[in-house]
């Protein structure tokens, strides 16, 4: 029983050509890497989506050298923004992605539903324009309402970028979710379909039942936020191994998430018994 697989990518923060994002990390360089990585998984995705943050500054050359460094994916891709992003770019940039074009206005919210066949995505734009933190009003969570009701039974991937629960890493969570959360959790209360919840924005991988379901973030394909939970914990980051996540699922099994590491690593070796038999 082979999986199907939807491949989570998060944070890029692209720059223009020869720039680097806080004067040292080279973010196009590491979404090259993450895109083969995604290339060379044994089973190929059927989609991948990346969860925010797709630029620094939402500009169009900054759109550009994106859809470049995409551009060797050999899956279709799906864009959410975050708070680096503009909506309006993103939407010119990719002006040939339709999921993003639909009776929505430039500046409109991005939000959208994808069949991957057993598995739907469905995406909810929290962002504030020109701020960092994130928010849900009620039209956002209306559209969102209406998307799940229109497949109640198909399993369900909610994709967004600011995470909906508390981290623990105080920066970030002072700049996280900070309008809607409760209308939010009662709304899923009413959509058990919703297996996932999947975010960006903290630049590591978390998991926390939340509001019925598994909510988690991603790894940032770059630069990860350093873990320290200490009340007051200065704002950092770390080159620690980047990183996404799989989410895979059949008609027959659960949806089960992976966290893949981007890098070249010593392997794959057989394993061994300790007298030196090889252990199918």
């Amino acid at each position: 029983m082979t999986p199907q697989l939807l491949v989570q990518l998060s944070d890029p923060h692209i720059r223009a050509p020869g720039r680097l994002t806080y004067r040292r990390v080279d973010t196009a360089a590491h979404l090259q890497r993450a895109v083969a990585a995604v290339n060379a998984l044994p089973q190929a995705p059927r989609a991948v989506v990346i969860t925010g943050d797709l630029t620094d500054f939402g500009t169009p050359e900054e759109y550009a050298h994106l859809r470049a460094l995409l551009q060797p994916l050999a899956c279709p891709c799906h864009l959410l923004p975050g708070n680096h992003d503009d909506r309006a770019g993103l939407r010119q940039a990719f002006a040939d992605h339709a999921y993003l074009q639909r009776d929505q206005a430039a500046d409109d919210f991005v939000q959208y539903a994808v069949d991957l066949g057993g598995l739907r995505l469905v995406t909810l734009d929290t962002v504030t324009p020109r701020a960092s933190h994130g928010e849900l009003c009620a039209e956002r969570l209306q559209r969102l309402d209406q998307m799940l009701s229109a497949d109640p039974h198909t399993p369900t991937v909610l994709a967004m970028h600011h995470p909906p629960f508390t981290t623990y890493i105080g920066h970030m969570d002072a700049i996280g979710l900070l309008q809607g959360e409760a209308e939010l959790a009662a709304l899923l209360g009413r959509h058990p379909q919703v297996q996932r919840i999947i975010c960006g924005h903290l630049h590591r991988s978390i998991q926390t039942l939340w509001a019925g379901t598994l909510a988690m973030t991603a790894p940032s394909t770059a630069h990860q936020v350093c873990l320290n939970l200490a009340p007051g914990a200065a704002s950092r980051f770390a080159l620690e191994p980047p990183g996404f996540l799989i989410h895979a699922w059949s008609e027959a099994g659960p949806l089960v998430s992976h966290q893949a590491a981007i890098g070249h690593f010593d392997g794959p070796h057989p394993f061994f018994d300790e007298d030196g038999r090889l252990i199918d």
